[in-house]
């Protein structure tokens, strides 16, 4: 499962609509909006691809101006690194240790 947190763009003027639109269209979660028409909503998708295609259509929405991808978790991607890390002979990164 792929989870996205995304920034919508609109009007103060179209705000309410956009979030109606938001709201029906199935495509996201709104969590947060402010008066000046920045809305932040979350969308999940089993694959990229499905996450794509409801960012393409949230842009697509009446009244949308942009739709900015600001942070996406994968949890297969977390699973992947987190069983390389665990069958490393030394766990913490050479970055990371403490060389003083």
């Amino acid at each position: 499962m792929n989870v996205s947190g995304v920034v919508v763009k609109t009007s103060a003027e179209d705000l309410e609509s956009v979030i109606e639109n938001l709201k029906t269209s199935g495509l996201c979660e709104i969590f947060f909006h402010d008066e000046r028409g920045k809305i932040v909503v979350t969308i999940e998708g089993e694959t990229t691809s499905d996450e794509m295609r409801k960012m393409k259509a949230i842009m697509g929405l009446p009244g949308v101006l942009c739709a900015d991808l600001a942070y996406s978790y994968s949890g297969r991607e977390t699973a992947e690194a987190l069983e390389k890390i665990l069958k490393s002979a030394d766990p913490v990164p050479w970055s990371l240790r403490d060389m003083s």
